[in-house]
């Protein structure tokens, strides 16, 4: 069986968008994950099928109403972990996406406007997610953020199942940087190490390079790796 994807939006054309080239698109054609998007309007009663009103309280803006959005949700509810992407939600890691991927597939709620009604969120157990520090104008391109990052990580997506393991966020290091030919660039040449033929020194070397790479760029993940190396 396929991984699953349903994605619940107020505009389900968006979808696949690129997630059907590249990588994405021949994992999708050759069956190994299935996107379904869910137009969330159809769910909302009345001739002019809204989904949204005016915030208790007051304020600029509509908000989604939590009867149509529940009843998108119930259309799709069969076991798979709901997702809804929000700005305020905790940050989505590698190992969220490396359980996402090992798992049947997942439900990804698309917000517009100021949101959706909380009670919705609270009543439907749904994880808040967020990509970054940073607001988008709806939750679609948030989600084809993590779809891709799952997407990837399925069995039979990657030509070399090894090119995971040694990526970014990966035992909480950035990766080492790459090279590839020619050896010598606008006068700059490669390190000489990765010519040696010497593969446990390139090992080594490399090794140290996403360390020191990490620890600049990255203290709070450099600091993670440390409470975990000494626990």
């Amino acid at each position: 069986m396929s991984w699953r994807a349903t994605v619940l939006t107020l505009f389900p054309a968006m979808f696949p968008g690129p997630l059907g080239q590249s990588l994405a698109g021949r994992a999708l054609e050759n069956g190994i994950w299935d996107v379904q998007a869910t137009d969330i309007r159809d769910f909302a009663p009345g001739k002019h099928r809204n989904v949204d009103d005016t915030p208790f309280g007051g304020g600029a803006g509509m908000v989604m109403r939590p009867d149509v959005v529940a009843a998108a949700i119930a259309s799709a509810a069969d076991g798979r972990p709901l997702l809804y992407l929000t700005p305020r939600g905790r940050r989505l890691e590698q190992g969220d996406v490396q359980r996402l991927a090992a798992g049947p597939g997942v439900i990804l709620l698309c917000g517009r406007f100021e949101g959706i009604d909380q009670r919705v969120i609270e009543a439907s157990g749904a994880d808040e997610i967020s990509i970054g520090d940073y607001v988008l104008s709806g939750g679609e391109l948030a989600a084809m953020i993590v779809l891709d990052a799952c997407v990837r990580l399925l069995p039979g997506t990657m030509g070399c199942e090894d090119s995971a393991a040694e990526e970014s966020f990966t035992q909480d290091l950035l990766e080492y940087p790459h090279y590839t030919r020619p050896a010598d660039w606008n006068g700059h040449a490669v390190p000489e190490i990765l010519l040696s033929g010497n593969h446990a020194a390139i090992a080594a070397w490399r090794a140290h390079q996403a360390e020191t790479i990490t620890r600049q760029r990255r203290p709070d993940l450099w600091q993670r790796r440390q409470n975990r190396a000494a626990s």
